[in-house]
């Protein structure tokens, strides 16, 4: 039998196919609840492990850069000395007190050269103390994080596998329903359903106590009226939702008491009530007698 075409179905047809979508995706909805914040709070945990991450190889980087840099400084420290040694053996051969004069002043630079280079090594290996601790901090911030969202994630995974089946034929039941259903109108609905999604995620609701099953303002009785007629696709006024009546959609709604259906009601309860009494007091004589 071929498939028909979506632009060929009815009014009515088109709404029931709604709603029926309508309910698979509000029971894919439920099933992403039962998840509650766990996704969220996995994604959170990643960025933050992704971010101690980099926090760590940045500090490891620096650690080396000032490890480097104490070589070299140990390498000029080597040169300096050697300097200082060569310029005082030549201070044995001069001969006149410029020369004399030109040494030991090269002697008192490397001399200072060698302290300022023991400088710059403390305060390197000072910073490389710091970032030890900086990193071992990361390191132990970087395992709570890890064991927190291997934690997270074993609960997602379990609570995935329960609904993981129903979601999937869910799925594909939405799927077959939105082949049904014109582009135009299901572009519509899910435009409405993503609005609606941080509230009830309804696109098409059907008309409670004279009101919109969605925002819950009142509608007129001529537009009740056409919405039952299945003439043409109504949206409410106020939230733009799309209206069905309970009828289509397979709800049943019980109808309203009224007050003169009340009054009878009262009426019929005191008259069984005092047909009772009536009959306790002929009983009771009766024993009497």
């Amino acid at each position: 039998m071929a498939k028909k075409d979506p632009t060929d179905l009815s009014v009515e047809e088109k709404l029931k196919t709604l709603y029926q979508l309508q309910t698979a995706l509000s029971a894919i909805d439920e099933k992403k609840a039962l998840r509650g914040e766990l996704p969220l709070e996995v994604e959170d945990l990643e960025a933050e492990i992704e971010g101690l991450t980099t926090r760590i190889e940045r500090i490891q980087t620096e650690i080396g850069e000032f490890e480097r840099a104490i070589s070299q400084k140990k390498g000029e420290i080597i040169e300096s000395q050697n300097s200082v040694e060569r310029y005082k053996n030549q201070l044995n051969e001069v001969r006149n007190n410029r020369e004399y004069d030109t040494l030991s002043k090269e002697i008192e630079f490397q001399t200072l050269e060698i302290e300022l280079c023991n400088k710059k090594i403390n305060e390197a290996q000072h910073r490389i103390d710091e970032k030890n601790e900086e990193l071992t901090g990361a390191k132990a911030v970087l395992d709570e994080k890890q064991g927190d969202l291997d934690l997270k994630k074993g609960e997602l995974d379990e609570i995935m596998d329960e609904t993981r089946a129903e979601e999937e034929k869910l799925r594909e039941k939405a799927h077959e329903l939105e082949t049904r259903i014109e582009p135009r109108l299901l572009a519509s609905f899910k435009r409405l359903r993503k609005n609606a999604i941080p509230r009830n995620g309804l696109g098409i609701v059907y008309v409670q106590r004279d009101a919109c099953g969605g925002c819950f303002n009142k509608i007129p009785p001529q537009r009740q009226l056409d919405i039952k007629m299945h003439k043409k696709i109504i949206v409410c006024e106020s939230c733009g939702r799309i209206l069905v009546d309970p009828e289509l959609a397979g709800v049943k709604i019980e109808k309203p008491v009224t007050a003169e259906e009340k009054k009878t009601t009262r009426k019929r309860a005191t008259t069984t009530a005092r047909k009772s009494a009536s009959s306790k007091k002929t009983t009771d004589a009766n024993d009497m007698a």
